[in-house]
């Protein structure tokens, strides 16, 4: 008997997506093959829905109404808008580069101060001669259609013993308004090497616009490295990232993500332990209010012995918002002495406010210790009376224990510039909401 799938709408419309986006999608036509058989996969396996366990909390098919069409390359108009929001969103003192509606735009970057330090290309001049960037062993539905409509990205390399002046600041750009745009970028990091990497999702004008943005960080022994992630997009647009992080021996690696935007988020890590004596800080705050989702889902792959990991999540949610975080630790066979901790906690500031927590572990050796908890409550009424005794309004007094509930995932942020600018998204957000 022969099978055909049958296609629902959005799964036309996402066919005729990469029909019509092909012919402007970078690279040889070996690399076209490649992402062909990237959106097979795809078309086998379709939008993720409520049927597949990772994706139980983030129905897209539900939450997505319909497939954008690819964002034309940004015009004039489109670059002085993106202009000003790198003015109001670059970090002080970072090199940036800036990829506006999924293409890098050389004239808003820092290209010159950044290549004496780190060596650099784009995704499309690597594209004209390897397709290694696109390949990808996962079978996640959202991970194949990235690599099937990928139209730029950065990659990066620093060199063995690089200790960076300045953190480098990856700035994703919306101005197109029901367009999508699909980036991948990697970041090969050499031994020894001490690194901060931001990465920030802004708008510039653009509303209902859908994002698929991947990353992959290989990290080498001995080094220092800190991800920080920043998703401040507009209130109705669709951001889906996934990041694979490899780190080497003797590796601090911490990492931090802050959701304050996005009616539909869902950051994917996947990040693993290969080299010994390596610490993970993996921590992060969902900031949600109205009818938001936003969703972190986050593995840790203890695949060696004698590493520490940590996670802290915080979720705040208001209206009729709704927070998802899944966190799974796997100590492989051999990772002994593995130390793995996970913690998530939900802030619930309406009664409509939903929060799913599902914490993990997978453990298959018998010399580890880790652990995992979660929690959902409302402000503590005792300490809200205390502050509105003394003569703090309401909302401000709610504001302040907002603050010291996300502090202890912020304060994992070493770099006090980098808190300080974290701690102003967060301030801001609270502002919104009052």
């Amino acid at each position: 008997m022969n099978v055909a799938v049958a296609k629902t709408g959005k799964g036309r419309a996402v066919s005729d997506l990469f029909t019509s986006a092909e012919g402007r999608l970078p690279g040889s036509p070996a690399i076209t093959a490649v992402r062909r058989e990237a959106f097979e996969t795809y078309e086998r396996l379709g939008l993720p829905h409520r049927r597949i366990e990772e994706w139980k909390y983030t129905d897209l098919r539900a939450l997505v109404g319909e497939v954008l069409p690819l964002a034309a390359a940004p015009d004039a108009a489109a670059l002085k808008r993106a202009a000003e929001a790198v003015k109001a969103h670059a970090i002080a003192g970072a090199s940036k580069l800036v990829l506006v509606d999924g293409v890098f735009v050389a004239n808003l970057s820092d290209v010159k101060a950044l290549v004496a330090e780190a060596g650099f290309k784009t995704l499309r001049e690597v594209l004209e001669k390897d397709a290694g960037l696109l390949k990808t062993a996962s079978t996640d539905a959202m991970i194949a259609l990235n690599a099937a409509m990928a139209t730029d990205g950065v990659v990066l390399e620093i060199a063995d013993g690089a200790k960076l002046s300045a953190p480098i600041q990856l700035i994703h750009i919306a101005t197109s308004a029901s367009a999508s745009a699909f980036t991948r970028s990697q970041v090969a990091v050499g031994k020894g090497v001490h690194a901060t990497i931001v990465e920030t999702f802004v708008a510039a004008g653009a509303k209902a616009y859908q994002v698929n943005d991947a990353v992959i960080i290989t990290v080498a022994d001995e080094a220092d490295v800190a991800h920080i992630r920043l998703m401040d997009d507009a209130p109705d647009a669709v951001n889906v990232s996934s990041h694979f992080v490899t780190v080497g021996a003797n590796v601090k690696f911490s990492f931090f993500n802050m959701t304050t935007g996005a009616a539909v988020s869902r950051l994917q890590g996947f990040i693993t332990l290969a080299g010994e004596n390596s610490e993970l800080s993996a921590n992060g705050v969902n900031l949600l209010q109205k009818t938001e989702h936003g969703d972190t889902t986050l593995v840790v792959d203890h695949a060696v012995p004698n590493c520490v990991s940590r996670e802290i999540f915080r979720a705040v949610i208001d209206d009729r918002a709704h927070s998802v975080f899944q966190g799974r630790i796997i100590v492989r066979p051999d990772a002994q002495k593995t130390d793995g901790k996970m913690m998530t906690r939900a802030l619930l500031l309406s009664d409509e406010a939903e929060a799913d927590n599902k914490p993990e572990l997978e453990i298959f050796a018998d010399d580890v210790s880790c652990g995992h908890g979660a929690t959902a409550g409302a402000l503590d009424d005792s300490l809200l009376f205390y502050l509105k005794a003394r003569g703090l309004p309401e909302k401000q007094a709610q504001a302040l224990l907002i603050q010291a509930f996300v502090g202890e995932a912020i304060e994992q942020i070493a770099d006090e510039a980098l808190r300080e600018h974290v701690i102003g998204i967060a301030e801001r957000w609270l502002e919104r909401r009052q």
